[in-house]
């Protein structure tokens, strides 16, 4: 048996670094961390006690060709604190959202996707959704 902790971190793969940085630094404020000097570029980002690697690998075969955000699709998930706050924030910023207040899940969630169409849920438990 593998005795498990938690998750340290996940990859995506991109393509263009400078969008990339802006989405996830500029937009949706990530703190960029110290990244090792690879023979590739990237950026890592501190979410939480996790991490957020992107790796610059054009020939990646998990970059979705689609703009359409389906929520079935691989994506990350990240707790926020307020649903509705990360929701107007999103809206402000012109980032295109599909709202799942009331998802079967139990969390109310709001997918988006990153310039290389990367899916980002952003989620708080239903009992803590406030109005």
């Amino acid at each position: 048996m593998i005795n498990l902790e938690r998750f340290h971190h996940v990859s995506l793969s991109i393509k263009d670094l400078t969008k990339a940085k802006h989405f996830y630094g500029e937009i949706l404020g990530f703190p960029e961390i110290d990244r090792p000097n690879f023979d590739f570029p990237g950026a890592w980002y501190q979410v939480g006690d996790q991490q957020l690697h992107l790796i610059v690998f054009e020939e990646s075969e998990t970059i979705r060709s689609s703009e359409k955000i389906e929520t079935k699709d691989g994506h990350i998930a990240v707790r926020v604190k307020d649903y509705y706050e990360t929701l107007n924030y999103l809206k402000k910023m012109n980032v295109k959202i599909v709202e799942k207040p009331n998802s079967q899940s139990g969390f109310a969630q709001i997918f988006c996707a990153d310039p290389d169409g990367n899916l980002i849920e952003f989620n708080v438990d239903q009992k803590d959704l406030k109005q």
